[in-house]
Formats: structure tokens, C-alpha cells, sequence
């Protein structure tokens, strides 16, 4: 092929998306219609628990609108990371979608499902060979660090995806995956140059949001030997040349390359020239082919157990000297807990969070005054959930009424619930950021059909 266009309809299954678009990119030529279906950036939870974070009806909505356009183009779709974190069980879930979608639809597509989860025991014998290594900010992994993890996934490039497709997968469910792999799978299977196709499925990775109407709908990649082209979907949408180049900068820790299972990506020679008002054309991307491929692992494991409480302040006096009435407050807390509970302050963590005041930015917030009202969220993290709990209730009656030092009477202060006490079950952390040296298909299994077995 002289080229090949890969339509990119959102940042997410599950977003949604005018149907229209994707039929616009269909008779603009769509060879391969390509979606992520999650990722990290909504926390640890996802991958320690195995959810996802968008509900079914919405990866079904929007799988139909895939499903029906691909069947009557002739095109595959893939789609990357399913159930938000690329789990086994996130794979059956949307493969299971899948099955009555087609059902519902009167379509048969022949499915392949990508499993990338990962065994502990199975990398600890990697580890044990010398085959795993730390990305920053981590050091070196130990096998106990495995053992905890609720879930392990590892990030599959294009290769996987390709195996798939040549097995004659016309839809191909992936795991945990890079989002530019689900992109540059099909181009680089039909022999586009690597540079301009990597560099072309990092920037309609998130769909539409190199344009400026992110909104509005997804984007059509052309990829040709010489370089790519980008255009929206939504024909009152336009790129432009700092659009585009922008995308670099986004979830990469330099703009300039960015590294792939196989390689890394070199964009410092591209030239983002505007074709037309809406239309933008780059050349001059490279990629430089790694003398090691390796697998990024992602691990979750339990934390704790967390409680949430939420107050609203409005008092005037209160929010005048916030930050002393915040340092009462965490004090009380800890000599209550100590004097009822009987709990050391290694026993149980709590963190006390002011909306409205400084709860992003903290002590880089600047100074602007006393705030106008103040959310207050006290957040509790124990080992087991009933003690999280009773940690939130003796805060309770503090969240409530606590007065300043200054005060002569009891504040009353509004909660935002009832009970006031919300048990949020297990909290997560990311533990993994570390690389395996392997072959592309080493971590991974692919099989055919919407019967989904895990393998973990």
C-alpha cells in the first residue's frame, strides 16, 4: 500500500462520539479504525481491582457505531487496554460487550483477544535472571514487591497486535497496551515507514484532542512513506501546526522522543506545515530501533482500607485563620484516636484536605486572602476497613462543630453526606515501573472468539 489511514474516533472507548464523524472517516477511506480503551491515568484502582472506570452501556454504545461502520468498510478495529487497564478480566468484559453488540446487530466479526497479565512467579524467574530493570523514579525490584501486586500487566507493543491480525482478526480486543501501539499496528503490518507511523499514532492517541474542538469528534491519520497527514473528522474542526506539534508535550517525559517497546521515536527533525485551514502535514519524524525490546510492567497492590468524611465550612471566622483551625484539627484527631481507639500513629494514616483553599497546589498555593467557604475532606486509610471507619467517626463531632482557639461558642459546619461517613473498601498503589528484556510475543497470549479466560 502507498499509504495507509488510520481513523481515530476518540481518546477512549466509552467517551462517546457523533456517529457521523466516524462515517465521514469511513468515506474518507478509513483502512483501520483504531481506539484505546483506557489507561493509568485515573489511579491505581482500576488495575488493583481489575474495574473499569466506564460503565457497559458506553462501551457498548460505542462499539456498535464501530462495529456497524467497520462491517460495511471491510475494515479491522482495535482497540487498546480494555477495561481501562488491560487486565484479563477487563478483556473477557469487553469481548462479552462485544458478543452481544455483533449479536444484537446481526453481524459476525471474527474476534481476537490479546491477554497481557502477568504472573508473579513467572517474573520472578525473570528477575532472578537479570532481565528486569527500574525506570525512574523506582529502584530495584524485589520478589516480595511481585507477591504483593493484586494485578500485574505488561505493555504490548504493535507486534501482538499485528500476530492477531494476520491471524485474520478482523476486531482485535488487546490488553494492557502502549495507546500509540493500537495506532501504528496495521500501518507498520502494511509497510508504512516506522517513523512517520509512530509519530503520527502518538498525536491521535487522544483522538480529537490535537484539534481545536477536542469535542467535536476524532481525526483520520494518512501515512505515506514520506511522512503523515492529519485532518479532523468534523469538517468545521480544524488542525494546525501547533496543534499538532503540542501533542508531543503531552504524557511524555521529553518532547522530543518517546520510547516504544521496540524502539524510540525522534521527532526533533519534523516539519508541521498546515496543508490547508484544517488539514496539517509532517515529515521528518525517525525512529531508532532499540538493541533490546522490553515489556513495561504495571503492578497495584492494596494499601489499605479508606473512610471518607466531607464538611463544608462557610464561617467567617473559621476561614480567617484556616490553616490554624486545619492544625486543631489534625491534632485533636490524633489524640482522640490515640486515647479511644488506642492506635499508634503508624497504625492508621488520615489526611485532611481543604477545597477551596489550598487541596491542589498545597504550599504552592499563593497567597490570596481568606477563601469564601471550604470544602473539608478528611480521608482515612487503615489496615481493615472498620477501623478506618472508627477513626472517621470520633472526627466526627469535629467536622461538625470544631471552633478556633479564639472562638466562644461551637461553629456549625454542614456535611455533605448522611451518614457522613463514606467507606471507599480497598485503596491501591501503583508498586511497578519496571522493564522486562524479552521477545515481542513472550508476554502475551492470543486467542480467537468472545469466550474469555483469564490467565493471570
Amino acid at each position: 500500500m502507498e499509504k495507509v489511514r488510520v481513523l481515530a474516533p476518540s481518546g477512549m472507548l466509552g467517551a462517546g462520539w457523533d456517529h457521523a464523524t466516524v462515517e465521514r472517516g469511513i468515506a474518507l477511506g478509513a483502512d483501520v479504525i483504531s481506539i484505546d480503551g483506557g489507561s493509568t491515568d485515573s489511579g491505581p484502582h482500576y488495575l488493583g481491582a481489575a474495574t473499569a472506570k466506564t460503565t457497559a452501556k458506553a462501551v457498548a454504545r460505542d462499539l456498535r457505531s464501530l462495529f456497524t461502520a467497520a462491517a460495511a468498510a471491510g475494515i479491522p478495529v482495535i482497540v487498546g487496554s480494555c477495561g481501562t487497564s488491560g487486565t484479563d478480566a477487563g478483556v473477557d468484559w469487553v469481548a462479552g460487550i462485544a458478543a452481544e453488540v455483533l449479536a444484537e446487530a446481526g453481524l459476525d466479526l471474527r474476534i481476537a483477544r490479546i491477554y497481557s497479565e502477568q504472573n508473579a512467579a513467572h517474573l520472578k524467574e525473570a528477575l532472578d535472571a537479570g532481565r528486569v530493570h527500574p525506570l525512574p523514579p523506582l529502584g530495584e525490584l524485589d520478589a516480595e514487591t511481585l507477591e504483593s501486586c493484586t494485578h500485574i500487566v505488561g505493555a504490548m507493543g504493535h507486534e501482538p497486535i499485528v500476530e492477531a491480525l494476520r491471524g485474520g482478526a478482523q476486531v482485535v480486543l488487546a490488553g494492557r497496551a502502549t495507546d500509540t501501539a493500537v495506532a501504528a499496528a496495521y500501518p507498520l503490518m502494511m509497510g508504512m515507514p516506522a517513523g512517520p507511523t509512530w509519530h503520527a499514532a502518538k498525536i491521535i492517541e487522544c483522538g480529537g484532542q490535537c484539534t481545536d474542538n477536542p469535542r467535536a469528534g476524532g481525526v483520520l491519520a494518512t501515512i505515506d512513506a514520506g511522512g503523515f497527514t492529519i485532518e479532523p473528522l468534523d469538517p468545521a474542526v480544524a488542525c494546525t501546526p501547533i496543534l499538532v506539534a503540542a501533542h508531543m508535550l503531552y504524557e511524555t517525559a521529553d518532547p522530543f522522543e518517546m520510547r516504544e517497546p521496540d524502539g524510540t521515536l525522534d521527532v526533533r527533525d519534523a516539519e508541521y506545515v498546515a496543508v490547508d485551514d484544517r488539514i496539517v502535514r509532517v515529515e521528518g519524524s525517525k525512529f531508532h530501533v532499540a538493541a533490546q525490546y522490553t515489556t513495561k510492567l504495571e503492578g497495584a497492590r492494596i494499601t489499605g482500607y479508606e473512610t471518607m468524611a466531607f464538611s463544608a465550612i462557610r464561617d467567617p471566622l473559621v476561614l480567617a485563620g484556616i490553616d490554624d483551625w486545619a492544625a486543631l484539627m489534625r491534632t485533636l484527631i490524633t489524640q482522640r484516636v490515640g486515647q479511644t481507639l488506642g492506635l499508634a500513629d503508624d497504625e492508621y494514616a488520615f489526611d485532611l484536605r481543604l477545597y477551596g483553599h489550598n487541596a491542589v497546589l498545597g504550599e504552592l498555593e499563593p497567597e490570596t486572602g481568606p477563601p469564601r467557604e471550604v470544602g473539608v475532606m478528611l480521608l482515612v486509610n487503615a489496615p481493615d476497613q472498620a477501623t478506618a471507619t472508627a477513626v472517621a467517626k470520633i472526627a466526627n463531632p469535629l467536622l461538625l462543630h470544631l471552633p478556633t482557639a479564639a472562638m466562644d461558642y461551637l461553629p456549625s459546619f454542614a456535611f455533605a453526606t448522611s451518614p457522613a461517613e463514606v467507606e471507599r473498601g480497598a485503596a491501591y498503589e501503583f508498586v511497578l515501573n519496571h522493564v522486562v528484556d524479552c521477545a515481542p510475543l513472550d508476554l502475551v497470549r492470543i486467542e480467537f472468539g468472545t469466550e474469555g479466560k483469564t490467565h493471570a
